[in-house]
């Protein structure tokens, strides 16, 4: 595997690819399944409705917002990869986190439901070929290829959990 060049994706993105330290974003997916599922299982129960500051999102929500978003990149992948050429329109995570459900949930159902979407993403990715990771699409009027995207995912869920470090004050490990 290779890191993507900067033309495969819209720059605002790199600063996500540039989290993912090495080649193989892969690999990176499938071990931080386990370390973020076993993260998640050591936030304590009253935490998960905290919120930083006013108007930020509460544990939970960020948590939902990061499923939702691997959900869109990795359909973005798919499609792209499936040399389906209609440009996809974008999304609003502002929109989508007050509507997600999240406030509602049980940290047992979103840490099950990030199981489930990381499993599928690793799967759909992990079957793709060369000429798949190659091809380009269109999504939010924006250039992509699915290893772009795949690095994204990895590196938006490390700037997230970094984010759950530094403003949640939750312990994160390495």
């Amino acid at each position: 595997m290779r890191r993507p060049s900067d033309q495969e994706c819209d720059p605002y993105y790199t600063t996500y690819i540039e989290q993912v330290e090495g080649d193989d974003f892969l690999k990176v997916l499938i071990r931080s399944k386990d370390k973020t599922s076993k993260l998640l299982e050591t936030i304590e129960p009253g935490r998960w409705d905290h919120r930083y500051a006013p108007g930020k999102w509460t544990v939970k929500e960020l948590l939902m917002h990061m499923i939702d978003t691997e959900r869109i990149f990795a359909y973005r992948a798919l499609r792209i990869a499936r040399d389906d050429k209609t440009p996809m329109a974008g999304f609003d995570q502002d929109e989508y986190v007050p509507t997600s459900g999240a406030t509602d949930r049980s940290p047992a159902s979103i840490i099950n439901e990030y199981l489930a979407v990381r499993g599928a993403t690793i799967e759909l990715f992990k079957n793709f070929t060369d000429e798949m990771y190659a091809r380009s699409g269109t999504a939010s009027d924006r250039p992509f290829t699915p290893l772009a995207l795949g690095f994204i995912t990895a590196g938006h869920e490390i700037h997230h959990l970094r984010l759950l470090s530094e403003k949640y004050d939750i312990e994160v490990a390495g």
